[in-house]
């Protein structure tokens, strides 16, 4: 299988640059040993003006069979069926993406340490593949690859047999790809794209691909419209490892949408301990709260947003009154703690039927979150910058428009009462504020007014005559009989498969 890689230049940028980007010098032909052959690089020209690279792959097909025996999920399905005669020493497929991550490894990395300044700089790049299997045709590589700033994307299909033209073309194109673009993104580019329209892997997926593909995937993959088809195949259809890439890159994108590091938006749960407040009757007293104002409310379908790790969910399914429930957060790891607290994957299918786990952030709309009876924010509002309450206040009350909301949230009057904590602290480190109960009635009620609801409030805890509860509830009831409300229709979330799930 054979790949080129070519670019022109001038007196003050010269093409052979590429010998340095890719560190292999072009006066020289140069061999590696791989797992299943030997892969050559050599440079076919290279001047001032052009340079090209070659990457030729000699695959022992012997060696491929003794290592992958062809079988098992992620082994190649033509050597499965005919071991010793297949396409794989003549195609592009995994096979080449292993040996282009390991020849080029520094520049898929971006590294060059004889002229740090050449990664960061694109230039003009012409790939070819002679033969590429491209199970979707060249309408699928297009759909791959014109979203990625490349000028020209050309897929030729190849004719099964010139000399019979009446056969049709095989599953095989001629790649051509132009473009002005960095060497590094090319690369990583071609190692997720190339098994990917292949749609087949030569060794066993096990779950760090799903930390290989984010890597190969920083930068473009997240926005990508098709990053679903993409990590589906390149995970080889492993169902919970395509999930977990598809969480992980949702998380990239909100990041990248919001201006800020994906670990600010997942850090919602500390793995040492539990999240529940100090001393936990107090956390029982909330949810015994909630789950009376619920009752009150006569809500059957109900949203847990901001449900960390499943505490209210796991007490909502326990009352067969609750005919769906739905639990969001946007911390994926939280997420998982919540599907093994609720243990989903030994829950009964009419059980599971009732619950839904769904990674999402309260600063986006989202219509999944239309037209239920009730959602509850409980000790969520905290988290967020107060700049950023309006978002949520218009996902929650102006889009989504539950007929009953119920926010509860700390009162910062009560902190005086607990011994372990110092004066001037909230309680928990990433609280971005704590208010008082006047405070809390000042933001509940305009919000009310804005959106058509009335608004009651129900202290939680013992109710300090001095101090008030520790915990202040606000239960918002629709006044609004007109309950259609525009939605931003951006969907910003993805579904969380629940653990157990076929793989």
């Amino acid at each position: 299988m054979f790949l080129t890689i070519s670019t022109t230049g001038s007196p003050e940028r010269p093409a052979t640059d590429l010998g340095y980007l890719l560190h292999k010098h072009p006066g020289k032909t140069q061999a590696f040993s791989t797992s299943h052959g030997t892969a050559h690089v050599f440079y076919p020209e290279a001047t001032e003006q052009r340079c090209t690279a070659a990457l030729l792959l000699e695959v022992d097909p012997v060696a491929l069979v003794r290592r992958g025996q062809g079988k098992g999920r992620g082994g190649a399905p033509d050597a499965a069926l005919a071991q010793y005669v297949n396409d794989r020493p003549y195609a592009a497929s995994s096979l080449l993406a292993v040996a282009l991550s390991g020849v080029f490894r520094s520049a898929l990395k971006g590294q060059c340490a004889v002229r740090p300044e050449l990664p960061e700089q694109a230039r003009p790049l012409r790939v070819e593949i002679p033969a590429l299997p491209a199970r979707g045709g060249a309408e699928l590589v297009h759909r791959l690859f014109d979203p990625l700033g490349w000028e020209l994307v050309r897929a030729e299909p190849v004719p099964l047999d010139e000399r019979f033209p009446e056969w049709g073309d095989s599953r095989y194109v001629r790649l051509v790809l132009e473009g002005n673009l960095r060497l590094a993104d090319a690369l990583r580019q071609l190692y997720v794209l190339l098994p990917v329209l292949d749609d087949a892997k030569h060794y066993w997926i096990a779950p760090d691909e799903v930390d290989k593909l984010l890597r190969a995937g920083d930068g473009w993959l997240a926005a990508h419209p098709e990053n679903g088809l993409i990590s589906s195949r390149y995970l080889a259809r492993h169902k919970r490892l395509t999930q977990d890439a598809l969480e992980r890159l949702e998380l990239v994108r909100l990041a990248e949408a919001d201006g800020s590091e994906v670990e600010e938006l997942d850090n919602a749960v500390d793995e040492s301990r539990d999240t529940e407040e100090r001393p936990v009757p107090l956390a029982v007293q909330r949810r015994d709260a909630i789950l009376a104002a619920l009752r009150g409310a006569g809500a059957q379908r109900v949203l847990d947003l901001g449900c960390g790790q499943g505490q209210l969910v796991q007490a909502l399914l326990k009352d067969p009154a609750y005919s769906e429930i739905v639990g969001m957060d946007v911390s994926v790891r939280a997420l998982n703690l919540a599907a093994k607290r609720l243990r989903l994957e030994r829950m009964g299918e009419r059980q599971s039927a009732r619950v839904r786990l769904l990674q999402g952030s309260l600063a986006y709309t989202d219509k999944r979150l239309a037209g239920y009876d009730a959602a509850v924010l409980s000790e969520v509002i905290e988290h967020l910058d107060p700049e950023r309450l309006p978002a949520l206040e218009y996902a929650v009350f102006g889009a989504a428009r539950p007929r009953t909301v119920l926010v509860t949230t700390p009162n910062v009057e009560y902190n005086v009462r607990w011994e372990s904590l110092p004066a001037g602290q909230v309680r928990h480190g990433d609280h971005r504020f704590e208010w008082t109960r006047e405070e809390f009635r000042a933001w509940a009620g305009a919000v009310a007014e804005r959106h058509g609801y009335a608004v009651g409030f129900v202290p939680v805890g013992d109710d300090d005559p001095e101090v008030g509860p520790p915990t202040q509830m606000a239960v918002f009831t629709q006044t609004d009989t007109d309950t259609t409300a525009t939605t931003d229709t951006t969907d910003t979330t993805t579904e969380t498969p629940k653990e157990g799930e076929a793989a």
